[in-house]
C-alpha cells in the first residue's frame, strides 16, 4: 500500500480513516508522522513520504503526532489475512515473543534463521523485529503513563524496557514530551488504578458487534466467561500471570477495561483481546468482495462489518471444539464448565462470576477419560489432542501455518472437517476458513438457494475466497446460532 504514493496521497487528502493502520505519513516539514485520517491540514504532496510502519517511520527519525495519535490506530489488516512468514512474525512480536524471548526466540518459533527474518522484515516493514518491538513497546508505555498512577519506573519495565534511560530515551524520541509531561497532558478521567487499566480499543468502520458479542455470549463457558453489565468479561491466562477483562461495544472503539496480576502483560493481553474481536479487518475491502454475489449482497447490505468471534487462547478453542462435537451448545458448556471447577486455576473476581482459568493441555493430560461423560471414540479424540498439545507435537499459536496445521488437525482421530475448520477459522484466524459441513451453513445456503451438499457448496464458494470465513458469518445470521448437533 504505501509503495503507491498516489493512492497514499489521495487517502491523506481526504482523512480517509479506512486507512489508518495500513501506512503511515511522514511529514518533512514538521518531522512528524501521522495517520492518514490526522484531523490536521494536509501537508503539500511534495513533503510527504509513506512508510509501512510506525517502527519504520521512528527509524527514518520522525516523532508521533500529538494530535491524531498515530500509535493508536488499529493494527494492519495485513496480518491477519496471511500466512506467510512476514505476517505470521507480525503477530508474533504482537504478542510479545521479542520482549520475552528475543529475536532468536521469534526466528525459532518461524523455523528461519535471525538473518533470514531480519532481512524479511526489513525489506517489506522497513525495521526490524527489534524496532518494531521498540515501537511497540513505546505504545505500552504509553498507556500506562497516561491511564495509570504507576512510578514511571514501574512504568519502564512493566512496558518491556530494560532500563530506565532507555525508557525515557524511547519515550522522548517517538512523542516528542517526556513521560511526566505525557502524565500532565493526559485526560484527569483517563487516570485509574495500579493493575485496572480503562483502554480503548479502535476499529476500521463498520463494526456489527452482534454476531461479535452476541456469539461469544451464546458460547460462554460458565466461571471463565459471561456476559455481564453489556459488558463480556473472561479470564486470561498470560505469560507472567493472570487478567479479567471487561469488553464493551461501543459507537467507535471497543471499551476495555483490564485488570493484569502483572503489568508486564499488558501488550499481550491487548494484542489478544483484540485478535479475539477482530478489531484488525478491514471489513469495507471483506464486504465489497462477498457483495459481489447477488445471494449474499443483501445480507451483507442489512448488516455490514461482521467480524469472525476469534480466541484468546488456541489451545482453549481447540480442546471446546472437541468437547462441541455432535452436542448441543449447552452441552458443550456444561462439559467445559467441568473440567475447569475440576482442573482450572481458581481466580478472584470481586466484581463478578468470573472463578477460574481455562485449564492447560498440560493439567487435563492427567485426567482419567473414564470422567469424561462423553462417547467413547470422543474420550480417544479429547485425550490424544490434549496429548499433543502438552508434549507440543501440536501447537496452535500466532505463528502457525494454516495449511500445515490444518493438516495436522485433521490426522487426529475424530478430527473431521468441521473441526479442523471451525479450529482454523477462530483459533488459527484463516480468514478463508470455511464451514461447508456446518449444519447452521447448509440450512442457510438451502433458505437462500445456493448449493446445499458440502462439496458443491465448496465450489460455490470459490468467489467468496479470500474471506469465505465473513461468509459464513453473514450465512449463520440468516438463522438462530450457535447450531445444535454440530459435526465432527
Amino acid at each position: 500500500m504505501h509503495t503507491d504514493r498516489e493512492r497514499c496521497v489521495r487517502a491523506v487528502q481526504s482523512k480517509d480513516a479506512r486507512f489508518d493502520g495500513w501506512f503511515f505519513t511522514a511529514v518533512h516539514t514538521t518531522g512528524i508522522y501521522c495517520r492518514p485520517s490526522c484531523p490536521a491540514v494536509p501537508p503539500k504532496p511534495r513533503n510527504m513520504s509513506f512508510y509501512p510502519s510506525a517502527a519504520a517511520c521512528q527509524q527514518a527519525g520522525f516523532r508521533a503526532c500529538k494530535r491524531c495519535r498515530p500509535d493508536t490506530s488499529p493494527g494492519s489488516p495485513e496480518w491477519n489475512h496471511r500466512a506467510d512468514a512476514v505476517a505470521r512474525a507480525m503477530r508474533l512480536i504482537a504478542d510479545g515473543v521479542v520482549d520475552r524471548d528475543g529475536v532468536t526466540g521469534l526466528a525459532a518459533r518461524l523455523g528461519y534463521s535471525t538473518r533470514q527474518v531480519e532481512r524479511q522484515l526489513l525489506a517489506e516493514l522497513g525495521a526490524g523485529p527489534l524496532a518494531l518491538a521498540r515501537a511497540q513497546r513505546a505504545q505500552t508505555a504509553r498507556i500506562l503513563i497516561e491511564t495509570s498512577e504507576l512510578p514511571m519506573a514501574d512504568v519502564a519495565f512493566a512496558a518491556g524496557f530494560s532500563s530506565i534511560r532507555t525508557f525515557n530515551d524511547t519515550v522522548r524520541e517517538v512523542f516528542a514530551l517526556a513521560p511526566t509531561e505525557l502524565r500532565s497532558r493526559a485526560p484527569k478521567s483517563a487516570k485509574g488504578t495500579p493493575g485496572a487499566l480503562q483502554l480503548r480499543l479502535p476499529f476500521r468502520a463498520p463494526l456489527n458487534p452482534d454476531n461479535l458479542f452476541g456469539h461469544l455470549a451464546a458460547t460462554a463457558v460458565p466461571g471463565v466467561e459471561e456476559w455481564r453489565d453489556g459488558a463480556l468479561r473472561r479470564t486470561l491466562r498470560l505469560p507472567y500471570g493472570h487478567g479479567i477483562v471487561a469488553l464493551t461495544p461501543r459507537p467507535d472503539h471497543i471499551a476495555c477495561r483490564l485488570t493484569l496480576s502483572d503489568l508486564r502483560d499488558l501488550t499481550v493481553a491487548t494484542s489478544r483481546c483484540r485478535r479475539m474481536l477482530d478489531l484488525d479487518a478491514d471489513p469495507v475491502a471483506v464486504d465489497e468482495q462477498l457483495r459481489t454475489d447477488p445471494v449474499l449482497a443483501p445480507l451483507v447490505d442489512k448488516a455490514p462489518g461482521r467480524r469472525v468471534p476469534r480466541t484468546v487462547d488456541e489451545a482453549e478453542f481447540a480442546i471446546r471444539a472437541v468437547l462441541g462435537q455432535q452436542v448441543s451448545t449447552a452441552a458443550a458448556r456444561t462439559h467445559a464448565a467441568r473440567l475447569v471447577t475440576a482442573y482450572g486455576d481458581p481466580v478472584d473476581d470481586p466484581e463478578g462470576g468470573l472463578t477460574h482459568l481455562f485449564p492447560t493441555p498440560e493439567a487435563l493430560a492427567g485426567l482419567d477419560p473414564e470422567t469424561l461423560a462423553m462417547p467413547r471414540t470422543r474420550r480417544t479424540t479429547f485425550t490424544t489432542l490434549v496429548a499433543q498439545l502438552a508434549d507440543g507435537t501440536l501447537h496452535l499459536g500466532p505463528e502457525s501455518d494454516w495449511p500445515r496445521t490444518r493438516a495436522q488437525l485433521l490426522a487426529l482421530p475424530g478430527f473431521g472437517p468441521w473441526t479442523a475448520d471451525v479450529i482454523a477459522m477462530r483459533a488459527l484466524g484463516d480468514p478463508d476458513a470455511f464451514l461447508a459441513t456446518d449444519l447452521g451453513v447448509r440450512h442457510a445456503a438451502r433458505e437462500l438457494g445456493l448449493p446445499a451438499t458440502p462439496a458443491a457448496l465448496t465450489a460455490r464458494a470459490a468467489a467468496w475466497r479470500p474471506w469465505r470465513a465473513y461468509a459464513v458469518q453473514y450465512l449463520w445470521a440468516t438463522g438462530d446460532h450457535p447450531v445444535n448437533f454440530l459435526p465432527a
